[in-house]
């Protein structure tokens, strides 16, 4: 049994598979419409749930684990012997971090001898994924809690993820624009080119969704002369478009990319259908760990 436990949250959006063959434990965040609130680990059918966004004059509102749904995945792994490593969504987007470190101090108190180290990713969805993918392979190397958090920080170090909208509309309307708000007004008619660090910064726009597509693998490019060869790719309702960014990545690669997978509804609520990204860790990141099924 190692003695390191890894915990995210949902907004990784990797395939699960690939979490439980890396045995990730997770806690899921909130779908909120109306009175009815739902955990984003429970909505397996994004296209429902993305159809329905097209047509709610409304958008959803979203919203982060409590306490107690953090102590029900911590307590049986400190129960159990095991220290946790947990990696979370940005901090500046959501509070999903900070909860987790009280959560913590709770598990520390009452097992004493335990430690529960959260770290904030800086970034959100495959960007999630991968860093807490390096802690993985940490665990599999038999790194301690220390040897783990710190491989996961030296991944949010080296993250970097793209992601192009077809509108900034969603950002403003679920308040999440964060530094992008200087590009309001015509900049809606146009294809906003976004990263997340710390929060929602801009990176460029441009004027078609061709423009954004090649802005996206110009960026694979400049990944992989940074070293970055471990790469996913993600989209919203875009599968065509994904595909042939990977069918591109992996001409610049010459590898598989670590996954391809659809953005989920916490996320989604606030950038929209239409949404394309890319981004990626050094490889050597995830030596140890198996992804061939994903």
């Amino acid at each position: 049994m190692s003695p390191v436990a890894l915990v995210t949250d949902t907004t990784h959006y990797a395939p699960r598979e690939l979490l439980r063959a890396n045995d990730i434990h997770e806690v899921s965040l909130y779908v909120n419409l109306g009175d009815h609130h739902q955990r984003e680990s429970d909505m397996p059918d994004f296209d429902a749930f993305y159809q329905q966004l097209r047509e709610l004059d409304q958008l959803p509102t979203t919203s982060q684990p409590s306490i107690g749904d953090f102590l029900e995945v911590y307590e049986p792994l400190a129960a159990d012997g095991h220290d946790i490593v947990s990696v979370h969504i940005a901090g500046g987007i959501s509070g999903t971090p900070e909860t987790a470190r009280q959560a913590g101090l709770e598990i520390e108190a009452k097992h004493p001898g335990r430690r529960v180290v959260v770290i904030d990713s800086r970034t959100a969805c495959g960007g999630i994924a991968l860093c807490t993918l390096a802690g993985a392979a940490a665990v599999r190397a038999g790194g301690d809690v220390d040897a783990v958090a710190a491989a996961v920080s030296d991944a949010t170090d080296h993250m970097k993820i793209w992601f192009a909208v077809d509108t900034l509309e969603f950002l403003r309307r679920g308040g999440r624009i964060g530094t992008a708000q200087a590009w309001l007004g015509g900049a809606l008619k146009i294809k906003p080119i976004l990263t997340i660090d710390r929060e929602i910064t801009p990176v460029e726009r441009v004027r078609t969704a061709g423009r954004a597509f090649e802005r996206i693998v110009d960026y694979l490019k400049a990944r992989k002369e940074d070293g970055a060869d471990g790469w996913v790719v993600q989209h919203i309702q875009a599968r065509d478009q994904a595909e042939r960014v990977a069918e591109r990545g992996r001409e610049i690669f010459g590898n598989e990319p670590v996954f391809i997978g659809e953005i989920g509804p916490v996320i989604g609520t606030h950038v929209g259908p239409g949404l394309l990204g890319a981004g990626g860790i050094p490889r050597r990141m995830l030596d140890g760990l198996d992804l061939a099924r994903t």
